[in-house]
């Protein structure tokens, strides 16, 4: 592929939207991903471990699963050495343009997909328009298709400008578990950085809003916790058995009883459980998935001393083995306000934006903090912008679908924007 092939963002927007891959199996989509940034002409491409640092992922599923992805990839014509570097699920990748001595400039989009099923009737446009998800019960339905858009569209617009400096757009893999954040922070790419962009497309914004510096995210730490007991026949020798069933029972409703904090917000739920064999077992097996959230990163730290209190005793009432296992994490990081005047005064410029907002709430949680928080303590600025976009239902639901006005309005935004910061 050369760059004169390069299609234009909303035709990649679609094509991204039809091959959605789970987080960590992303391994079309990386290889998809290295032919483009390839062809914009970048300097550098990183993938597999020299984009992240296997030993610090989260999230990562089993190993059959990871296979399972691989060969669909292999199938659907992922390349080999890509294939061959992000085996094992080390996917995303890192693209660097170099243009001299300049200042370092990031931009963080991410490139998972959910497991949600896409609907196919006519009334919904990816399914009217020939672009619906080819993997049934796994769609983009948060909009990481559009962020890779847009993220290849302002790699190739700055291509094609002067500047001095350094860019470097972070495709990263499993935002969905918050697992790739903190692995690609790792892997040291982000050390170097002055400035960092990241990006979200809606979130109750309307298409042609902009926010230039998203705020009040939420620090959080997700958990699984497994119960041991130990089995017996439920009706003739109950005294023998070890209930892990009461165990979880007991946690989960003591845990969602867990105060809520005076200094900030706080969240607990339990949002999976799995036990038991047969109504005449006492089960010795039973798994909760958890997660607890707050508006500080010191509040969490409560928090979570409180959720792992629950646990623990909940495990000794009931003569269990408790083993607990940290599956997603995030800090809490805010936008920095003078990065985010030079995304306002970038955004003014755009035709198609209609209204500027310098801050606004984010209100869920996000790994790109984990690259901000590492830019910041290197002493480098980041902020989070959100791309405004009209979509017919909520994040993370069946009939989520973006307004693709908004990938060229990010692209021309973050354009502007990133110009400025290598081009002081």
């Amino acid at each position: 592929m050369t760059s004169e092939d390069l299609p234009d963002a909303i035709d990649l927007r679609r094509r991204l939207h039809e091959y959605p891959e789970p987080s960590w199996c992303e391994f079309r989509t990386t290889s998809r991903l290295v032919d483009l940034v390839e062809a914009v002409g970048v300097d550098e491409c990183h993938v597999g471990e020299d984009a992240i640092d296997s030993a610090a992922r989260l999230g990562v599923p089993d190993e059959a699963v990871l296979d399972e992805w691989h060969e669909k990839a292999a199938e659907r014509g992922a390349r080999d050495d890509v294939l061959d570097a992000v085996e094992g699920g080390t996917t995303g990748l890192v693209a660097v343009l170099e243009r001299g001595d300049g200042p370092v400039v990031g931009l963080r989009v991410d490139i998972d997909a959910l497991p949600v099923a896409e609907p196919t009737d006519a009334d919904h446009e990816p399914a009217a328009n020939g672009f619906r998800s080819a993997e049934e019960g796994v769609m983009h339905a948060c909009g990481h298709d559009a962020h890779m858009a847009i993220g290849v569209g302002t790699l190739a617009e700055l291509a094609n400008r002067e500047f001095d400096g350094t860019l470097k757009v972070f495709f990263q893999p499993a935002e969905e578990v918050l697992g790739g954040g903190c692995p690609m922070v790792e892997a040291g790419h982000v050390d170097d950085v002055d400035s960092l962009f990241a990006v979200h497309v809606g979130f109750g914004y309307p298409t042609g809003t902009v926010v230039a510096g998203a705020e009040e995210f939420l620090a959080i730490r997700q958990r699984r916790a497994t119960f041991t007991g130990e089995s017996a026949h439920a009706g003739a020798a109950p005294q023998d058995g070890r209930n892990a069933i009461r165990a979880m029972a007991t946690a989960v409703e003591n845990l969602h009883g867990i105060p809520r904090h005076a200094d900030a917000l706080t969240r607990v739920n339990v949002g999976r459980a799995e036990a038991g064999r047969a109504s005449n077992v006492v089960a010795e097996r039973a798994v909760i998935e958890l997660e607890a959230r707050a508006g500080t990163n010191p509040v969490l730290e409560a928090i979570d001393r409180r959720v792992d209190g629950v646990l623990e005793h909940a495990a000794g009432m009931h003569g269990c083995e408790l083993s607990v296992e940290t599956i997603g994490r995030a800090p809490r990081v805010d936008s920095d306000s003078a990065l985010a005047a030079v995304v306002c005064e970038a955004a003014t410029s755009v035709s198609a934006v209609e209204e500027v907002r310098r801050r606004g709430a984010f209100g869920a949680s996000e790994d790109a903090t984990y690259l901000m928080d590492a830019v910041a303590a290197n002493g480098g600025q980041s902020t989070y912008v959100v791309v405004g976009t009209d979509h017919p239902s909520g994040h993370h639901t069946p009939r989520f679908d973006v307004d693709e006005t908004s990938v060229d309005i990010g692209i021309e935004v973050l354009t502007g924007a990133i110009e400025a910061e290598l081009s002081p």
